[in-house]
């Protein structure tokens, strides 16, 4: 039977339950208990033979004649309720039930708890009611929804009918609550940024652009999630920030990247470079122990534990050894050679492309945990300078599965080398290059009124996708899809 035609026999027992004067869409419902509370008292509830009134979608429907068995989910757990012929229940309520009652419909019971004999838990109907009355079938129960767009497109259904995708956002929510309870127990301040932005500073990236009609200018979808913002709340006197919000980026799609997802961000002031990094450690550890119970992972085929001591590698020494190519002295045509020779693609020719273009090609080698330092200063324009190496800087991300999963950096606080950079980044937004940094010089404004020494830090949800070792897309409830063709 096609879906037209459950939908048009569906429509007949919506005009049933009408002519009935039956609201098969009512404002609410008396129920009493969720599911889960009826399971967890089920005992006392039995043995004192109270009546209950439970809510549910109908997920299954079995049995014939006078006997049906149905299985109701709320979303907090299953209970299957009994339609029997000779009980309490009267023959037109029964009949009423069989007449007009689907899976997918929402429906509440009143009834009594008892034990089935084959031991299942169950309630006893004496009398029903409609919820909502559904007009579509849901998805056949052994098979679900197979095609991957028409799973995202229906995620509810996706959702309603998959336990493992279920999980996923229950641990999802986990994975942020834990790390909002870390940075809270910590003494961190939660703040929450503009998303509008009037320069995309922060990170590099293409941003999404749109027009605000009231100061008739354009303005851009934020790419981080509030850097140069909460930098100016460590001016301001905040020791400790953070953000967890959503960041808009207007590139490519791929396992490990989406053009909206949520990530972290936290600074503190004060807090130096090492400490940072051991910091960002034991909070990573803290929230994968809590949404994961477990530090042990298998990422892209390889074994991963997240226990022992995370080591450092060195960016520049990392390439050199990989490629035989010192990225701080080569000409900008030896690295061009080198990716054609590597068979890297690479967008754009200028000199920082290329050094990330052979860095992206050296990092889906390494498995990790490591923690890569010691990045050009060219690729690290908001990071301070290594003291040691003025070539480098202070910045750190962790490299697990091939990607990078986070990015840290003793925070750029000199109002002369902040601008001298931005006019770097300029350059090359003149030159064409979509992905450099938009300068901010009110930011660099706020650096010459002064900010202390801060480390800080950001992770989002590819760390969570990869250790879940699912693609990010997956992990998203309601990933952008194109509107369907009619």
């Amino acid at each position: 039977m096609g879906i037209e035609d459950i939908k048009k026999i569906r429509l007949e027992k919506l005009h049933t339950l009408a002519e009935k004067e039956i609201n098969s869409y009512p404002a609410g419902t008396d129920r009493e208990f969720s599911i889960a509370n009826i399971i967890e008292q089920f005992e006392s509830l039995e043995s004192e033979k109270k009546e209950i009134i439970v809510a549910g979608r109908v997920m299954s429907i079995r049995g014939q004649g006078g006997i049906f068995f149905v299985d109701l989910f709320d979303g907090s757990g299953k209970l299957q309720v009994v339609f029997k012929k000779d009980t309490d229940i009267s023959e037109s309520t029964f009949d009423l039930f069989v007449d007009t009652a689907d899976m997918g419909d929402f429906i509440e019971v009143s009834g009594t708890c008892f034990v089935t004999q084959r031991g299942e838990k169950s309630v006893q109907v004496r009398s029903w009611g409609m919820l909502s009355k559904s007009i579509q079938p849901l998805p056949e129960k052994w098979h679900g929804l197979q095609d991957i767009e028409e799973r995202y497109r229906k995620r509810y259904l996706d959702i309603l009918g998959n336990e493992e995708v279920r999980d996923i956002f229950i641990k999802k929510a986990k994975f942020w609550k834990a790390t909002r309870n870390f940075l809270e127990k910590e003494g961190y301040l939660e703040v929450q940024t503009p998303i509008l932005e009037t320069t995309t500073g922060g990170a590099e990236a293409r941003p999404f652009v749109t027009h605000h009609n009231d100061f008739d200018m354009d303005v851009y979808l934020r790419i981080s999630v509030g850097e140069l913002w909460q930098k100016r709340l460590m001016a301001a006197g905040f020791p400790k920030t953070f953000e967890i919000g959503r960041v808009f980026r207007n590139e490519g799609s791929s396992p490990e990247h989406l053009q909206e997802f949520t990530n972290l961000e936290f600074y503190t002031a004060y807090m130096n470079f090492d400490e940072g990094i051991e910091f960002t450690e034991n909070l990573i550890r803290h929230v994968v122990e809590e949404t994961f119970d477990t530090l042990s992972f298998e990422i892209k085929g390889e074994q991963v534990d997240l226990s022992g001591t995370w080591k450092r590698i060195d960016y520049v020494d990392t390439v050199k050894e990989v490629t035989g190519v010192d990225v701080l002295t080569a000409t900008d045509e030896e690295l061009k050679n080198k990716l054609i020779e590597l068979k890297v693609k690479f967008d754009g020719e200028n000199r920082e492309r290329l050094t990330d273009s052979l860095w992206k090609y050296c990092r889906k080698q390494i498995v990790g945990p490591v923690w890569l330092t010691g990045h050009p200063k060219l690729v690290s324009p908001l990071s301070k300078e290594d003291p040691e190496n003025p070539e480098k800087t202070l910045r750190v991300q962790l490299i697990l599965g091939g990607a990078e999963m986070t990015n840290g950096f003793a925070e750029l606080n000199n109002p002369v080398e902040q601008r001298r950079r931005f006019e770097e980044q300029a350059e090359l937004l003149a030159k064409g290059d979509e992905e450099a940094m938009m300068p901010d010089w009110e930011f660099v404004e706020m650096l010459e009124h002064g900010m202390p020494p801060t480390f800080g830090q950001s992770y989002g949800e590819r760390l969570f996708a990869t250790l879940l070792g699912k693609p990010i897309r997956e992990t998203e409830l309601f990933p952008l899809m194109k509107p369907k063709q009619e």
